[in-house]
């Protein structure tokens, strides 16, 4: 089965769906409901991708040192420190859970 069909069928999917974006008018853009709508939607996705790739790997359920990761970067964002710091928090619970054979 060639592959490369598929490939280009999800290019021009992508282009079109990019395309009807510019299309939409301006009024309905304005409209402060829009925004509302526009701005759930990202933080969904964006917490629901967190999720998944915290806990799952393939199909299955794990709880690993990502999940230990997860939880110090939501304690440092939760102390309101700098995103640089959140991450290296994040990538310090990782390591040491790591390194203790947690992962």
């Amino acid at each position: 089965m060639n592959l490369w069909p598929w490939i280009l069928l999800a290019c021009i999917l992508a282009f079109a769906t990019k395309l009807l974006g510019y299309l939409v008018p301006a009024r309905l853009m304005g409209n402060p409901r829009m925004a509302a709508v526009a701005g759930t939607l990202t933080i969904g996705l964006l917490a629901s991708l967190t999720v998944v790739n915290t806990l799952a790997t393939g199909q299955a359920l794990v709880l690993d040192a990502r999940l230990g990761a997860l939880a110090a970067a939501a304690a440092a964002l939760w102390l309101r420190a700098p995103f640089l710091v959140v991450v290296l928090c994040g990538a310090a619970a990782a390591a040491g859970l790591r390194l203790l054979g947690w992962g």
